[in-house]
């Protein structure tokens, strides 16, 4: 259960347009995660549509991957933002990148029901970061994410990109 009204990323990143959480990306997923009752996980639901579809009727494991990554990454900003006693919508902001996913694929995930995201960082908030993420479907753990997140500053980030390119 959810104990925030607004979710991290409508607090920390209202113009955002990740696939996986960008509120402004249209053709995205949209998720958005909260705080759980519980102040340790980090909880997010999400319906996938029926042309997410893997094989028939199962949801495709590239978006069960990707739900784990964008709901890990919010995960950890938000354990950063915790560790520092800041609000999410505080400057400057806080930004994360997947350094390492893997995602084990336990059961058959279904298409049509509403999934589950609960994640936790597993040992120290620093530089880099362990997060461990389950995804249910209804009752059943079907996928977990086990991955490291390293803290960057996207600006030297998006540059170096670039400049590799050039």
């Amino acid at each position: 259960m959810k104990i925030e009204t607004f979710a991290l990323q409508d607090l920390a990143d209202p113009d955002g347009v990740c696939f996986g959480c960008g509120a402004k990306n249209l053709h995205g997923l949209r998720i958005k995660s909260y705080w759980d009752t519980d102040n340790i996980h980090v909880v997010a639901a999400h319906k996938p549509d029926a042309h997410y579809v893997g094989w028939p009727s199962l949801v495709y494991g590239g978006l069960i991957s990707c739900l784990i990554d964008c709901h890990s990454n919010w995960t950890v900003m938000a354990y950063h933002y915790r560790a520092e006693n800041r609000m999410p919508d505080t400057l400057p902001r806080i930004d994360c990148v997947t350094g390492t996913l893997s995602v084990k694929y336990i059961k058959p995930t279904p298409i049509g029901i509403p999934l589950q995201l609960k994640a936790r960082v597993e040992g120290e908030v620093g530089r880099k970061t362990r997060v461990v993420c389950e995804l249910y479907a209804g009752d059943i753990l079907t996928a977990m994410g086990d991955s490291i997140f390293v803290r960057v500053d996207t600006g030297h980030l998006a540059k170096a990109a670039h400049n590799i390119l050039l």
